[in-house]
């Protein structure tokens, strides 16, 4: 579809949607894996956009939602796209229940934004992102988690209500407002992971946490794996009850790898004494080090950020915490056979992470085929970021698992005419 068709179907659609300024034509910075958009559309309310996916289905116009763009890059080449549509005007904190600690933001706000406002009432949503333009619905579509999944959850744990817009042009609520609510279906869990393949994200309400009054992480480094997997297993069957437990595994140039435990305790200072000398005692570790204030935000920014600032594709996987030492192994050797670097960083005591391997595009596919290989180490792995060469060597989402049909079962559903994220999702 040309860009003036595309500007006459969004007339005949609803004439208020580009009197709204809310339509471009797209440019080279919005294709995805080289398939270029016509137009990007960003609806400035939920009637807008469950209208516009209405209008959408009926003439089977292809439909990449869009938050921040962080990522975009994430899923499989789309098969065509005649629009991106975008939340970036769906941006309030709606309701912020600071009693109940509660709050229902829009899809297209921000996590930094939502976390500022409401640290005016000393509470957060205990979320972490790589990239700083990650978005409420971006985040709960990826079901994107960092190092506090140890102790918060991912998206998906946090969700206690969602309202949707599908492609049927219904806006669609589920859950609620309170912690202890069943009113309902579960399509936060549904819309979780989902890569927006299913209907678009208006708005969410999470469960949300008080802010810490103190925290420090201790930093520890180990000279070989065994030691590593020991002190994970001993802190995993301890009392100690960290806000983070992750791990970095870097094998680049040298004989040795890089093996740290970033272990961070965020509650009352006395607390926090006691559990790092019991800490202390458990690891074994070659070195140890504290760090607080600035020096600790950094050290978590950079380590949430440090797969995403250099080349190579990005992995994600899980793991049964107890088969660390043979996803160590599994790592060491795919850096022996070939891969300039590669590095794991992850959640410890959870078992889930990302794999980053640098090297040729053979090189990449190779290792993809490797963590695959290792049933009885590795349970999962879908390529999040690589260039379209790996993508179309390596499939991103791997072979289709028992519940596949279900799934296609509920995309058909959902979305009958398949206009959402077509090729992209992980149905």
């Amino acid at each position: 579809m040309s860009l003036p068709s595309v500007l006459s179907f969004l007339q005949s659609c609803n004439p208020a949607i580009l009197q709204s300024g809310g339509v471009r034509e797209a440019g080279p910075l919005d294709a995805i894996d080289g398939v270029q958009p016509r137009a990007l559309v960003e609806p400035d309310s939920p009637e807008m956009l469950a209208e516009l996916l209405a209008c959408s289905s009926r003439e089977r116009l292809s439909i990449v939602l869009r938050g921040g763009g962080t990522k975009l890059g994430w899923g499989g080449r789309p098969a065509g796209i005649d629009l991106i549509v975008s939340t970036r005007r769906l941006n309030r904190v709606l309701a912020h229940a600071h009693g109940d600690l509660t709050a229902t933001v829009e899809a297209g706000a921000t996590l930094g934004d939502v976390n500022r406002e409401l640290a005016r009432h000393h509470q957060w949503l205990p979320l972490d992102t790589s990239f700083d333009g990650s978005t409420i619905g971006g985040m709960i579509a990826t079901n994107e988690s960092g190092p506090v999944r140890h102790r918060h959850g991912t998206p998906r744990d946090l969700l206690i209500g969602i309202r949707l817009a599908t492609t049927d042009g219904l806006l669609v609520n589920a859950g609620g407002r309170v912690v202890k609510n069943v009113a309902g279906y579960d399509l936060g869990r549904l819309m979780s992971g989902s890569f927006g393949s299913l209907a678009a994200i208006v708005s969410a309400t999470f469960k949300l946490a008080p802010l810490p009054p103190a925290s420090t992480t201790l930093v520890a480094t180990f000279r070989d794996r065994q030691a590593m997997a020991q002190a994970v297993s001993a802190v995993g069957s301890s009392q100690l009850e960290p806000a983070a437990f992750d791990l970095h595994v870097a094998h680049e140039s040298g004989p040795a790898p890089h093996l740290t435990l970033l272990i961070r305790f965020a509650t009352t200072a006395a607390a926090i004494d006691a559990q790092i000398d019991d800490a202390r005692r458990l690891l074994a570790a070659d070195h140890i080090d504290l760090v607080t204030g600035a020096h600790e935000s950094e050290l978590w920014r950079d380590h949430a950020r440090r797969l995403w600032t250099a080349a190579g594709a990005v992995v994600r996987v899980g793991w049964p915490p107890a088969a660390l030492e043979g996803v160590l192994a599994l790592v060491e050797r795919i850096g022996r056979e070939g891969a300039s670097a590669i590095e794991l960083v992850g959640r410890a005591g959870v078992g889930a992470g990302s794999v980053r391997v640098s090297g040729d595009t053979t090189t990449q596919v190779r290792a993809v085929e490797h963590l695959r290989a290792q049933r009885d180490v590795i349970g999962n792995v879908v390529v999040l970021r690589a260039d379209l060469a790996v993508k179309e060597r390596a499939d991103v989402w791997g072979p289709p698992g028992d519940a596949v049909a279900l799934l296609r079962a509920v995309k058909t559903a959902l979305d009958p005419a398949g206009i959402l994220n077509a090729g992209r999702g992980p149905v």
